[in-house]
């Protein structure tokens, strides 16, 4: 069996090696000439699959080391008999922690504390539901949004997506749909924000073409919309340079961009190859990030407020900042050589580890912000 995978996914050799001819080649050489000879492709989000890559090959599995599979076209896939797998749930814990990151920084910016504000949460599944618990450690009142949920459980605890349009904070973590009960595409339009009964700050780590570009430009404008922080845009690569002037943080599509996440990702795509082709999985290989050995974060006894001590642990740990500052450097070149940039940040990125590979030591007397600390997955010590 002949598996062609993106070599930017780690320990993709020590997953898929095994399980057949393995070939290892960057994004942009996913080519019609490379799936003719393949088996299986392994890609990440960045790769459009469909007749255009596959039409005249022998692929028969492709998986995505991705939650989303917006970049597949699913209805061809199912028409050639090739089956498809993604990695849903893989990077919740990197999107929360980028979440918990982009509230603390936008509160220390903007000047507000996260205790006692509202946030809306809408999507509840792996990444929102843990986006919910992190805001709540945080002392946010969260209020959530899922409709399909809903319907499927009848909890109240699930409201309309108006009932949230009064939200200090309004945070978007659905699939990019078009069709269905729910389509999500351009679900923040202009009669959408138009309709919000407070100035919220929007953050969106899903997909771009779930906020309207020109309508968040507008909202921003008329001071209808307070602030945007966007991991996601509509025509990634080529993203709208205007849209990222005014958005108070922007980052290259890498909210879940964690080592742990990346490695669950292609952890889960292998065990879907293993299953769909009924391979020996006697000795699976150990597809673990390995030792952090990364340094103790002391937070200093300085912090006036618990939250203060909270936000210096966490930019410790994820400097949201950093990414931010990465991409407006990326977009500041000749307009044709933006998207490419943009690419490259994506496939280049840094090593990043999750809260739970680093260890926090705080002040005795902060003990809330240590409870706090370790709902968010650190490990907490504290000193006299």
């Amino acid at each position: 069996m002949n598996i062609v995978a993106d070599r930017n996914l780690p320990l993709a050799a020590e997953a898929f090696e095994p399980l057949g001819d393995l070939s290892l080649i960057d994004t942009p050489d996913f080519r019609p000439e490379v799936s003719r000879g393949a088996d299986v492709l392994i890609v990440r989000s960045e790769t459009r699959i469909g007749p255009d890559l596959l039409e005249g090959s022998r692929v028969r599995f492709v998986g995505t080391a991705s939650i989303g599979t917006d970049h597949l076209d699913l209805d061809y896939l199912a028409a050639r008999s090739i089956a498809f797998a993604n990695a849903p749930g893989c990077n919740s814990h990197a999107v929360k922690e980028f979440i918990t990151a982009a509230l603390l920084e936008a509160g220390r910016r903007l000047g507000f504390t996260l205790r006692g504000s509202s946030l809306g949460v809408i999507g509840v599944g792996a990444v929102g539901s843990k986006v919910a618990r992190a805001a709540e450690a945080l002392g946010l009142k969260v209020r959530l949004n899922d409709p399909p949920l809903a319907r499927a459980t009848g909890d109240p605890r699930y409201v309309p997506l108006e009932a949230l349009m009064d939200a200090d904070i309004l945070t978007l973590h659905v699939p990019l749909t078009r069709n269905g009960s729910d389509p999500t595409f351009h679900l923040f339009d202009k009669a959408r924000l138009a309709r919000s009964r407070g100035v919220p700050i929007l953050l969106n780590s899903s997909r771009g073409a779930v906020v309207e570009t020109e309508a968040l430009h507008k909202a921003l404008a008329d001071g209808r919309v307070r602030a945007a922080v966007l991991d996601v845009w509509e025509g990634e690569p080529a993203i709208d340079a205007g849209l990222l002037e005014r958005a108070l943080l922007g980052t290259a599509h890498v909210a879940g961009y964690s080592l742990e996440g990346k490695i669950s990702a292609v952890r889960m795509v292998r065990d879907a190859l293993v299953r769909h082709f009924g391979l020996d999985t006697a000795s699976p290989p150990a597809l673990e990030p390995g030792p952090a050995d990364l340094p103790l974060i002391i937070v200093s006894d300085n912090a006036a407020r618990d939250e203060d001590a909270v936000r210096t642990a966490v930019a410790t740990a994820y400097d949201i900042s950093l990414d931010d500052g990465l991409l407006r450097a990326s977009q500041a070149g000749p307009a044709g050589e933006r998207p490419a940039a943009f690419a490259r940040l994506r496939s280049g990125y840094r090593v990043r580890r999750e809260f739970s590979a680093r260890t926090v030591s705080l002040p005795e007397r902060r003990v809330n912000a240590g409870a706090a600390l370790a709902a968010l997955g650190f490990k907490v010590v504290f000193r006299p």
